[in-house]
């Protein structure tokens, strides 16, 4: 049960990443083909949200905490189910946390940069 767990705060933890890294390509693609979704203001402050929140964690040395729940679950990385063990291969990396850190910021300033040159739009209040 413990195991089943894991694999799906991963897998949680897996679309949360797709969902930071994709939206930025998808909000400028949007934008040029004129998709109006992409600027749906809930979607665009969940995902400027979403990274800001990376960042900070990053910059506070703070582990994040998907990954620190599913390493307690896990105990044992052998442990690990066949989808577990790619979509980990996927998501982690060994290279210093200083990468990481500014990596997310870098990343974090393009959807600052992308709130600015394609800002969302709330919808108008019924009159």
């Amino acid at each position: 049960m413990k195991l089943l767990l894991a694999d799906f705060i991963l897998v949680v933890h897996f679309a949360f990443v797709l969902f930071v890294v994709l939206s930025l390509p998808l909000i400028w693609a949007g934008a040029m083909a004129g998709w109006r979704w992409i600027r749906n203001f809930h979607y665009r402050i969940a995902h400027l949200a979403a990274i800001f929140f990376v960042s900070a964690e990053a910059a506070a040395g703070i582990w994040c905490p998907l990954t620190l729940w599913e390493d307690a679950l896990r105990g044992i990385e052998s442990d690990k189910s066949f989808i577990a063990r790619w979509i980990h291969a996927l998501l982690f990396y060994d290279l210093p946390a200083w990468m990481f850190t500014a990596a997310y910021f870098v990343f974090a300033a393009l959807v600052a940069l992308t709130w600015w040159r394609i800002p969302p739009r709330r919808k108008k209040a019924a009159q």
